[in-house]
């Protein structure tokens, strides 16, 4: 497969009047933004890159497929074997088809 372009990270500063714990301010933020399967535009490296087989994506419902390619900021247009199909060549080696 090819690449998928050049990446983008994007870091959130913290809220004004919302004073950051020592080193658990942008962890708390990080929870809060990824419990909505993370509905960010542009490409955001969750803290784990996902461990599923092929035969996880191919029985994956498209609820989660969808989730989990929001989650990278990934596009999640095409019917449900479009969007297993990409996630498989974005997150998958190829010796592992």
């Amino acid at each position: 497969m090819g690449s998928l372009g050049p990446s983008v990270v994007t870091l959130q500063q913290p809220k004004a009047g919302k004073p950051a714990a020592a080193g658990g301010g942008h962890h708390e933020q990080e929870q809060q933004s990824s419990s909505n399967c993370g509905g960010s535009s542009s490409f955001r490296m969750p803290l784990h890159y996902p461990r599923y087989k092929k035969a996880d994506y191919e029985a994956m419902p498209e609820w989660r497929v969808d989730c989990l390619l929001r989650e990278y900021g990934l596009p999640v247009a095409g019917d449900l074997r479009e969007k297993r199909e990409f996630a498989m060549g974005a997150f998958l080696w190829p010796d592992q088809y």
